[in-house]
């Protein structure tokens, strides 16, 4: 007889799955009953509910295998790694949010499904445990499929898989013995209590031999460093999602003339996203025309277009999961007036300048600090300040215009993991890693050091950039953003 060697854990599954190909759950015989009514719809409903859970379009497990496998080799060294999967979020009353999974965890796993919790043993067995929601004809009936314990072990490569309803009886054995683990530290989440019970079980049964881990560390440092450098996965995702991006902001040029409202800009960006095949906005789109683009993240997105003023329109698209980044500020009457043009070049010369320094080994300080030169000699060429340009920086004397920084990483989240200094110092830029460079002035409306035909104007130029071995790739250099180019498209769509 061959003995099996793939652990208690997964052995005790397979016995699990026996027994329920016997045992008839309350659900299917309630259905039964109401089929032997006569209940046609019913019938359809049942014959839905037993088919098995479908394959997500495009899924891949080899991708997220290989991340589970980098993590295991250059991070976890012994420790245990635990992620939940996000809750759903109320919208009102008894409505939710289209739910969006934990990033860190859909990134090792694939999975989407609500409150799925994923354990991470590389040196025991098994490995790549998930607990999820258990298939339910009526719950899918009203809420959508789920992939249950079966699907996450033939699909998304679980070497075992057990109901959520289990996990506080199996959860301490998963962690028994285990020095070091990880978890989400940053804000209390629904994994917190369920965790605290595990721990307190082994800690009460240390008597019996059974161990509680030594050290909590926290995960998303840890993945933080693992999701910062793209692996070819991410890189196709993200430029999946500037691609569409792309073309959306196009059309919102093209699309855009006095009279309209913010809101339908908004709303043919996100049409373009959806009907591209993108799960949506990868944030809140910025649609700000007028005095409202110099609030930094205005996404009230309701009032009229009015000519003569300027849009800056912050919106990126998603793809499977990963976020486009892609920012641009145009004349809503086809063409800059003498001021506007003068105080959008000073913020492209900027932008030209940040992307002229990424390379490998250079810092965001650095690029950060290009751009700020730049935008602080023009500020003082164009009146708005006085001094030399090592004293307005020193001073922060431009902050009243340029109150941000010009870069954050971009990936699974718009603002996305990774540390920005390691060991005090700013990190140097690898290849694989991506980022933002988006300086911006914005002249409140009610300054009155500002000449009158810059107040309320806004401008902000955001570009992603892939560090490449030799320098960097732009990936949004498809999207205008000269003066002569944004004029000769402006309002094309409708002349």
């Amino acid at each position: 007889m061959s003995r099996d060697v793939r652990g208690r854990d997964a052995v005790d599954f397979d016995r699990e799955l026996e027994l329920d190909r016997d045992r008839v759950s309350p659900d299917v015989v309630t259905l039964r009953a109401r089929v032997r009514q006569g209940s046609t719809a019913r019938r359809d409903c049942y014959a839905r509910a037993v088919q098995p859970a479908r394959r997500p379009r495009s899924f891949d497990p080899t991708v997220y295998r290989a991340r589970r496998d980098r993590v295991a080799a250059n991070y976890l060294d012994g420790g245990v790694l635990l992620l939940h999967g996000g809750e759903l979020k109320t919208r009102s009353n008894d409505t939710h949010y289209r739910f969006r999974p934990d990033s860190d965890f859909y990134y090792l796993t694939g999975l989407a499904e609500a409150e799925s919790v994923m354990v991470l043993r590389p040196d025991r067995s098994p490995s790549f445990v998930l607990f999820v929601q258990p298939r339910s004809p009526e719950a899918e009936l009203w809420n959508g499929r789920r992939c249950g314990p079966e699907g996450a072990v033939s699909i998304y490569g679980a070497d075992v898989a057990y109901p959520l309803s289990e996990i506080d009886r199996r959860l301490p054995h998963l962690l028994d013995g285990c020095e070091r683990l990880y978890v989400p530290q940053q804000q209390p989440g629904p994994l917190q209590p369920v965790l605290d019970r595990a721990l307190r079980r082994l800690a009460r049964r240390n008597r019996y031999g059974e161990h509680a881990p030594h050290v909590l560390e926290d995960a998303r440092r840890m993945l933080g460093e693992e999701r910062i450098l793209k692996d070819a996965h991410a890189l196709d995702c993200l430029r999946r999602a500037v691609e569409i991006t792309s073309e959306a902001h196009i059309e919102a040029m093209r699309n855009t003339r006095p009279g309209i409202h913010e809101y339908e800009i908004e709303a043919l960006l996100e049409y373009h996203f959806r009907r591209s095949g993108s799960t949506g906005a990868g944030y809140t789109s910025i649609v700000g025309g007028g005095a409202n683009a110099t609030i930094l993240h205005y996404i009230d997105n309701c009032d009229p277009l009015r000519a003569g003023e300027l849009l800056l329109i912050d919106a990126g698209a998603e793809w499977d999961f990963f976020s486009a980044d892609i920012t641009r500020t145009f004349p809503i009457s086809g063409a800059f007036t003498p001021a506007q043009r003068d105080l959008y070049e000073v913020v492209l010369r900027a932008n030209e300048a940040g992307i002229a320094q990424a390379a490998p080994d250079i810092t965001i300080d650095v690029i950060h600090e290009h751009c700020l030169r730049e935008l602080c000699s023009g500020l003082r060429d164009m009146g708005l300040l006085r001094g030399s340009v090592e004293e307005l920086i020193e001073t922060d004397a431009y902050m009243p215009y340029y109150m941000h920084r010009t870069s954050h990483w971009l990936g699974a989240d718009v603002h996305d993991a990774g540390l920005y200094c390691v060991s005090r110092k700013p990190r140097p830029l690898l290849p694989g890693f991506v980022f933002t460079i988006e300086p911006g002035l914005y002249v409140a409306e009610d300054d009155p050091t500002a000449p009158e035909e810059l107040r309320g104007v806004g401008i902000r130029i955001e570009d992603d950039i892939l560090v490449t071995e030799d320098g960097a790739e732009v990936l949004t250099h498809k999207v205008p953003k000269t003066v002569r180019e944004l004029e000769a498209l402006v309002g094309q769509a409708v002349a």
